[in-house]
């Protein structure tokens, strides 16, 4: 199910994976305020299925990337975005490359929307309003399962309740702290 090549980062990578409609987005929503009042500097790579464009039409950078540039970066006093355009690429985006794009050196965590199929830490989201198949089971990558749903695992995993982010926030410093004991 996942890819052969493990994503190795010195900065904490966790991803948070479900099919589509989960409500990945909506929980990360909610949990990276808290991660960020608790002084952690949280980082967000998300994978899109899709063209997507985060560029204005008419504004200057839209039109100078339109006219030609392969990479545009706008940056101001408060914010910063690159924009690369992969017009001959045809795989899927690669994690380790958007990693490597990050300011590393300003964060605690790489949070990770995505990237199911390759090999990196992840937490599972599985809902009952939204039933799909599990796959922990298959995927060794997979840490910890979140759902409003009491089951009893198929392997040993942590089992957070969706709707205790408490208890979310909670798993998620314990495992910044031990992959710092273990990096250090």
């Amino acid at each position: 199910m996942t890819s052969a090549t493990s994503i190795k980062s010195n900065t904490p990578l966790l991803g948070f994976v479900a099919y589509s409609g989960t409500g990945k987005t909506t929980l990360l929503e909610k949990l990276i305020p808290e991660l960020t009042r608790k002084n952690i500097r949280v980082a967000l790579i998300k994978h899109a299925h899709h063209d997507f464009d985060i560029d204005i039409p008419a504004k200057d950078s839209y039109r100078l990337r339109k006219a030609g540039a392969s990479q545009v970066l706008v940056a101001s006093n408060t914010r910063q975005a690159l924009i690369i355009e992969n017009a001959t690429i045809t795989n899927e985006p690669d994690l380790a490359q958007c990693i490597n794009s990050l300011q590393l050196d300003k964060l605690d965590l790489i949070l990770v929307e995505g990237f199911k199929h390759v090999a990196y830490p992840k937490i599972e989201i599985n809902r009952s309003t939204h039933p799909q198949p599990y796959m922990y089971p298959e995927d060794e990558n997979i840490i910890a399962l979140i759902s409003d749903k009491n089951i009893e695992l198929l392997k040993k995993l942590t089992l957070l309740n969706i709707d205790k982010h408490s208890d979310i926030i909670e798993f998620i410093l314990n495992y910044i702290k031990q992959f710092t004991e273990q990096t250090t």
